[in-house]
């Protein structure tokens, strides 16, 4: 699996452990690095009248005169350029000695129209906003609109969490290499690294598994293992039954919408627990999904004895307020101890904000031992209303404050956006990356839930559960494209659905 992501710390020890166990050294790995980047150069830009090298002090500017040596070798016009002198033995310092050009100082730079920017400033590791001669260097980038090729990561952009740290490169291609960083993936910095592409300079993955990082681009390898594939004497209730809790006669079209994405992601039963008076509503509307009446944690308790569900989905269209709390508490009581088969409740819009003023009841429902699972999927909004203090805290990423809202609750949390995060209690994230725009819909996230709760009904584990809806969704979206509404998603889904389950079987 590649699909693990390193924060720029957890990159710099797996270079060190790489370098202990050979045969490469230091500057070994950084040519390794040069000649990929030289190689993208000359594969992607054969026409350009000149590359400018803009080199820093450190490593990246190490790679960077790599690069530039390797592409005046290769018979291309280039012209370096080198801010600060590296410290004297370091590998940066070898690979400056090595290159035959005579840096021209940074403060210097200037370029035309048709020239091309290789940016070796700073790389993944910058942790301060450029300023002086590499500030003005970037800008005179972007002011003629030159291609940039990025080194690692566009200089100006954290590799920790994708802010833009002042001003920042907008590269065409980036390479970097092992593993892609958190930022590459978080917005707003994913916006501006172009088109990734990841190099192999040497670094195992027997050396990344000794790091064991928890962070993930979330892609089918992170969870197909456990992607569910019906037997072949599979029925109904051996798939799991989801259950979808209906709001009042005018908010009944969201619950409907989460109850086909659960059908579809293979839930063998759904079932939408209805308030009496919009029974008729979802009659007139309902096929193959069931339909119960849901009024009190009474009929509640009554439908966990008599049909066993095994994942809930509470908020879509329900209503903010004492019912959604109530039957929320009651699903998280109704845990394993008690027998009920109940494995997951997924909380979502109206149901995570009927907790905005007293969370912690939720909290200390969820961390209770034997409580089914518990999924929350709120937006940027939703998310402050919950967590007020980790929104607020404008030193921490999307990825941090997701984890830090999942330790809290005890809980997976997808934090939703165009940037993903799925982060489970035990501190594993994945960041999303398959997005697309088409999703910003009206009923876009009550599908979602519906689809988590389906693979929750099939036994998947919450966190693989979560990060697999997450993908499905977004993937379907993509390929539908524009004209996309949230009617058209569950039936979006089925070819995803399709080349999952023929990628699951063939891998058992």
């Amino acid at each position: 699996m590649r699909n693990e992501l390193l924060s720029p710390a957890e990159m710099a020890e797996a270079d060190r452990l790489a370098i202990a166990a050979g045969p490469l050294d230091g500057y070994g790995l950084m040519r390794r690095a040069g000649e990929a980047v030289a190689a993208v150069v000359l594969a992607r830009y054969p026409a350009a009248k000149r590359v400018h090298v803009l080199c820093g002090p450190g490593n990246n500017g190490g790679d960077g005169y790599v690069v530039a040596r390797l592409l005046q070798e290769s018979g291309v016009d280039v012209a370096l350029w080198g801010s600060g002198e590296s410290r004297a033995g370091s590998d940066a310092a070898l690979a400056a000695a090595d290159c035959r050009l005579e840096p021209r100082p940074l403060s210097a730079f200037v370029a035309a129209p048709g020239s091309l920017v290789v940016d070796a400033l700073y790389g993944a590791g910058l942790s301060k906003a450029p300023s002086g001669d590499a500030a003005r260097a970037i800008q005179i980038a972007m002011d003629h609109g030159l291609p940039v090729v990025a080194i690692d990561l566009p200089s100006g952009v954290s590799g920790e969490s994708g802010a833009i740290l002042g001003s920042a490169f907008g590269a065409a291609v980036t390479v970097t290499f092992a593993r892609k960083k958190p930022g590459h993936l978080l917005l707003p910095g994913r916006a501006r690294c172009g088109e990734v592409l990841l190099a192999d300079i040497g670094i195992g993955d027997g050396t990344i598994a000794q790091i064991a990082p928890r962070t993930f681009e979330n892609a089918p390898a992170l969870w197909l293992p456990g992607f569910p594939v019906p037997a072949v004497d599979a029925h109904k209730y051996r798939r799991g039954h989801a259950s979808i809790f209906s709001g009042g006669p005018a908010a009944t079209g969201a619950a409907r919408l989460s109850a086909l994405a659960a059908a579809r992601s293979g839930a063998g039963a759904v079932t939408v627990l209805s308030p009496a008076n919009a029974v008729q509503v979802n009659a007139a509307h309902l096929t193959s999904i069931m339909l119960r009446k849901a009024d009190t944690a009474a009929d509640l308790g009554a439908f966990l004895t008599d049909r066993r569900p095994s994942s809930f989905v509470l908020g879509p269209g329900f209503g903010i307020g004492e019912k959604a709390r109530d039957f929320a508490l009651a699903l998280l009581g109704a845990g394993h101890a008690r027998d009920t088969g109940v494995e997951g409740l997924v909380l979502d819009a109206d149901g995570i904000t009927s907790f905005r003023s007293e969370p912690e009841t939720l909290f200390q429902a969820a961390r209770r031992s034997g409580a089914p699972a518990l999924v929350m999927t709120p937006h940027e909004g939703e998310f402050g209303r919950l967590f007020p203090d980790i929104a607020n805290d404008k030193a921490l990423s999307k990825l941090a404050r997701a984890r830090a809202a999942a330790a809290r609750a005890s809980a997976v949390i997808i934090y939703k956006g165009a940037d993903t995060v799925i982060a489970a209690p035990d501190g594993r994230a994945a960041i999303n990356s398959n997005g697309a725009p088409w999703l910003a819909t009206a009923g876009s996230g009550d599908v979602l839930a519906g689809i988590i709760a389906g693979l929750l009904a099939q036994g998947m584990p919450a966190f693989e559960a979560a990060c697999a809806a997450v993908w499905i969704h977004a993937e379907a979206g993509s390929r539908f494209g524009p004209g996309l509404i949230a009617e058209d998603l569950p039936l979006a889904m089925v070819p995803v659905l399709r080349e999952l389950a023929a990628s699951g079987m063939a891998a058992r």
